[in-house]
């Protein structure tokens, strides 16, 4: 079965006594076993998880030492046949110093062991009068529990599909955690065995910790921490457990929870990869004082290959097929933000990008008029609306943003309509300009029957109306301003040298789904309500080019989506294919969660065809594109982020996609 990339994690809070070690492993073994039933290929739990933390001056036991070495051998014979990599914590006696270790077990065997560096010593946390620091341990190796194993900070752990290293507790808080130089090295995932207690606004800040770590290492980071059971004396343990992915909390534990619990989750290794491998800082971050640090990969052997349970698959009865069985969000509209906050201050910080670029266009060029079509869709909206604050912010009369709506054989009363209400809610100068007359004498000067609606008498008109923007910025010394947006350049869905030129394109940068969005932003945040009215209107608009007659009843009869296919389902694949560089199968197997209940596969394949097609075979159009401002991670400027042959060929992609059933 293919897992696409994903590595199953989970972090463990299980519920312990102080000093039972008995107790202890029972809990750890019960949940190791849940994991594997989960297909989790690796847990990780809390800190000194065998004794519990908060022993004290117990640790200095000798009974309770040798106790948990014991638990650790039933952690071991417990593991023989299974597939799952457990790293867990204990208290190891080493050369007359004591240390907080980090234990890996894989398949019954002791793979290594990793000693805590940062050991705290102020309020409640008095780790110094127990353990020593890892720069104390001047051994490179150890015998633990029968094993002779490798130990040190220094250690990356290879499995088969995936390299990890571990952070402990007090690591992640430091100017320079030992994981980031893992990362350098090679881990993609950090497991970190905590304690960290509760204080108010603590939590807040321990997730930022977790969140901002995994996004500066490009990794995973799957932090567990103590909780029920650990000592109340005089600090409080809540089992805080959370899972992150470059930056993205995935998921988070129950806190102060009195059971036992696992929190997984799937981390997507290949966009890790991916991302890495264009990331050419990250590599770059190996120069300096780390650079000497020599890093020893650890092999872990294990049952990697053994056939995982029934429950890690789902079944897909639209494929009829069992499948990964996918434990994260996929969201259908990866531009958009689903958190309001989020997207508030998302759709705030674009609009600025858009307004900032044109701004300093204008102030360069020193114009002060702009031109600009106006048709009563989505994007020529969006851009009529950047254009208006740049001008504000600039002090510019609003006059002087010539407003051109131009009536030809497929303009309907709707978007003609509200072009004229918004403009005349704006402030804007008005120009109305039909272009039926000129497009009939171009049809007869080229000898085109003004009955066959082809692509030449649909083109015919994108540009005649390009001709009129230029000439008319020409008379008035002003800029085009570009309205076409990042999903019609992805499709090609667009007249070359028509629509597809301008001056200055401030839509560039945005698709669709998010053009959509940032309509409806502006109007409910930005706008009086005669403006809002027609806004939203406009957002409610079907998508079109309107180069076709409308239907009898006066609507609009040429639907792109009808043609292209839906935004959502092209924006979904763009996202994939530009930012991660996955493959077909892969953004099928994602799309399918994504739009599960919305889509059905076949309509979802069939769609994923047309986009490769059109992507590769429309290049040519995105090669010679007008300048217009990056607004994220993802972009065609030929000039940046996207540099690809015109003459590429789809055939690997299409081959692929050819191998996908619905």
């Amino acid at each position: 079965m293919n897992n696409y990339g994903f590595i199953r994690v989970a972090a463990a809070s299980p519920a312990l006594k102080v000093a039972d070690c008995d107790y202890n492993t029972d809990q750890i073994i019960k949940l190791i076993n849940k994991a594997e039933q989960d297909g989790v290929r690796a847990i990780v739990f809390p800190e000194l998880s065998i004794t519990a933390y908060t022993c004290g001056d117990l640790f200095l036991q000798s009974l309770l030492l040798d106790e948990a070495l014991k638990s650790l051998e039933r952690i071991c014979e417990a593991t023989q046949d299974l597939s799952i990599t457990v790293i867990l914590g204990l208290p190891v006696e080493v050369s007359n110093r004591l240390y907080n270790m980090a234990v890996v077990v894989s398949a019954g065997r002791i793979a290594g062991a990793v000693p805590k560096t940062f050991l705290p010593n102020y309020n409640e946390f008095y780790e110094k009068r127990w353990f020593s620091s890892s720069e104390e341990l001047k051994d490179k190796t150890v015998n633990l529990c029968g094993y002779r194993i490798p130990v040190g900070v220094n250690l990356i752990f290879k499995t088969p599909e995936f390299s990890f290293s571990i952070d402990v507790c007090e690591d992640l808080w430091t100017p320079i955690p030992p994981s980031s130089i893992a990362c350098l090295n090679g881990a993609e995932i950090i497991f970190n065995l905590s304690a960290s207690n509760e204080t108010t606004g603590k939590h807040l800040y321990r997730k930022a910790l977790v969140s901002q770590q995994s996004a500066r290492c490009i990794a995973g980071y799957v932090y567990a921490a103590a909780g029920n059971g650990e000592s109340t004396t005089d600090i409080i343990f809540a089992g805080s457990s959370m899972i992150a992915e470059n930056g993205s909390i995935l998921t988070e534990g129950e806190r102060f929870s009195f059971d036992s619990k696992v929190t997984v989750a799937d981390i997507d290794i290949e966009r890790l990869r991916n991302d890495r491998l264009k990331n050419k800082s990250f590599s770059l971050s190996e120069y300096g004082a780390i650079k000497n640090i020599e890093f020893e990969k650890v092999i872990v052997e294990g049952n990697f290959f053994k056939m995982l349970p029934a429950e890690f698959f789902a079944d897909d009865k639209d494929a009829g097929i069992k499948e990964f069985g996918l434990k994260r969000f996929v969201s259908p509209t990866p531009f958009v933000p689903a958190n309001d906050n989020t997207l508030n201050e998302r759709c705030d910080e674009i609009f600025s990008i858009q307004v900032g670029g044109l701004a300093k266009r204008m102030l360069h060029t020193n114009i002060q008029k702009a031109v600009i079509g106006v048709s009563g869709g989505l994007d020529s909206t969006l851009a009529l609306l950047v254009l208006v604050k740049t001008f504000d912010k600039l002090k510019i009369s609003r006059e002087n943003i010539i407003g051109i709506t131009m009536p030809g054989f497929g303009t309907t009363d709707r978007t003609y309509t509200n072009a004229i209400k918004l403009m005349r809610s704006l402030g804007v100068t008005i120009r109305e300009i039909s272009i039926t007359d000129a497009v009939l004498q171009h049809f007869e000067d080229i000898e085109h029957d003004a009955n066959v609606h082809d692509i030449t008498y649909e083109n015919s008109q994108a540009r005649e109306r390009t001709q009129i923007l230029m000439d008319y910025a020409n008379k008035v010394n002003g800029l085009v301003i570009g309205t076409g947006d990042l999903s019609e350049l992805a499709l090609g869905w667009c007249t070359y040298n028509g629509d597809h030129m301008s001056m200055y394109a401030v839509n560039t940068g945005v698709p669709k789904t998010l053009v959509r969005t940032l309509v409806g932003w502006i109007a409910g945040t930005h706008m009086d309500e005669v403006s809002k009215a027609v806004l939203l209107d406009v957002v409610d608009t079907p998508v079109s080019p309107e180069l076709l007659p409308a239907d009898k009843d006066g609507k609009i009869a040429q639907k792109t989506e009808d043609v292209v296919g839906p935004y959502i389902l092209h924006d979904f694949f763009l996202y994939y294919v530009l930012r991660f560089g996955f493959s077909p199968a892969k953004i099928y197997f994602l799309a399918r969660y994504a739009f599960k209940g919305q889509y059905e596969n076949a309509e979802i394949l069939k769609w994923m065809r047309s986009f490769f097609w059109r992507f590769f075979s429309q290049q040519f159009k995105r090669s010679c594109l007008p300048d217009g401002p990056k607004v994220g991670s993802v972009n065609l400027s030929p000039r940046g982020d996207w540099r690809m042959p015109s003459d590429a060929s789809v055939a690997l992609w299409i081959k692929e996609l050819e191998t996908l059933t619905p």
